[in-house]
């Protein structure tokens, strides 16, 4: 038995297919584009294990995905794979549509295509699941329930817009051809191996290097956090008990505003690695003009998945940022890897100060 993984050498990725293999002898087909978020270095883990076969290429690459598809004939199809930074995508949104829209398009034609002609036991266990996020849904007011399944899907930059279409494409593709699909939408993901454009991995990363840690506008945005391997466990459990074409949201149960993200960062690193001046880390936030359309609050009801799956996040959020900080101070090595020029040169520009 096979799982092909799209996108496994990015951040939940990675973590996905290193907690599969550790957890199960079923291999891994891992499909990765690798670009600038994509880390081979977070699968060196794996070297030598045959149980892991990696392949360098891209979602929208119709004839490669359906040589992998015919190949390994794999039971599942677990897709990660998308452009995932909203400020990139203010940016530079095209990326974006074809990654998040064209490649999910080319996808699940593959998909469809290799489905249709299996034999009747395989077709009806083959099961695809879509990685999808929370900021397909829009943003809350402060006093607003939080999101469920069945809202109206609101997205509010080129990315949460280029998410919204690929959820509805796989949807689609449920609805008209039958294809046996799930849906996944999460909420802020943290932990080990996340690139460091993100807010977490950038705190620390700054705050280690002496540099400003920049939060856009008042830093009062909230977001609800998820350890990134609760989430794995998560995208396991749906696809050993998920009913065919639902959506599931998952959440970690901690809404916390950025600039209260921030501060326990800081606490932390004032604990586990003070500056040498004994000033706190706190000094060094500096609050920058805000992105453009920025969301202020999302939040996940994540009922659903524990009443239908019986899945709940394992790590409070006290608990997964304290394991995250202690092991982005453990891998400098990883850190150093990670922070090319490019890298440096979109961080400069990005957090340009009031």
């Amino acid at each position: 038995m096979t799982l092909l993984v799209t996108g496994g050498a990015g951040f939940i990725g990675s973590h996905f297919v290193l907690d599969w293999l550790a957890m199960s002898d079923e291999s891994v087909v891992n499909l990765d584009k690798l670009t600038y978020a994509g880390n081979a270095h977070n699968l060196e883990p794996l070297t030598g294990d045959r149980r892991h076969v990696f392949v360098q290429g891209d979602i929208g690459d119709a004839a490669l995905v359906g040589a992998l598809l015919a190949q390994h004939r794999p039971r599942a199809l677990i897709n990660f794979a998308a452009e995932s930074h909203v400020d990139r995508s203010i940016r530079g949104p095209g990326e974006f549509i074809q990654t998040n829209i064209v490649g999910t398009f080319q996808l699940l034609e593959q998909v469809r295509s290799h489905w249709g002609q299996l034999p009747q036991a395989e077709k009806s266990a083959f099961r695809l699941l879509h990685v999808s996020t929370d900021e397909v849904y829009g943003s809350l007011g402060a006093n607003d329930p939080a999101f469920t399944e069945n809202p109206r899907n609101e997205p509010n930059s080129p990315y949460s817009a280029s998410k919204a279409a690929s959820d509805h494409l796989v949807r689609a593709y449920h609805h008209t051809f039958g294809l046996p699909v799930l849906t996944t939408n999460c909420s802020n993901n943290y932990g080990p191996m996340q690139f460091p454009e993100k807010l977490i991995p950038l705190m620390i990363v700054n705050a280690q290097a002496g540099k400003p840690l920049p939060l856009y506008g008042d830093g009062r945005q909230i977001r609800d956090w998820l350890y990134v391997k609760d989430h794995c466990s998560a995208i396991r459990a749906v696809l050993d008990r998920g009913q065919v074409g639902q959506t599931y949201n998952v959440g970690g149960l901690n809404e916390k505003a950025n600039l209260d993200i921030v501060h326990s960062v800081c606490d932390l690193l004032d604990e586990l690695s003070p500056r040498a001046d004994g000033q706190s880390y706190r000094k060094q936030i500096t609050f920058v003009p805000d992105r453009p359309g920025h969301d202020r609050r999302y939040a996940i009801d994540a009922r659903k998945i524990e009443r239908d799956i019986g899945w709940k996040p394992a790590e409070t959020f006290e608990t997964g940022i304290r394991k995250t900080v202690q092991w982005y101070l453990d891998s400098p090595r990883w850190v150093a890897q990670v922070q090319s020029g490019a890298y440096r040169e979109w961080v400069a520009t990005q957090y340009v100060q009031a």
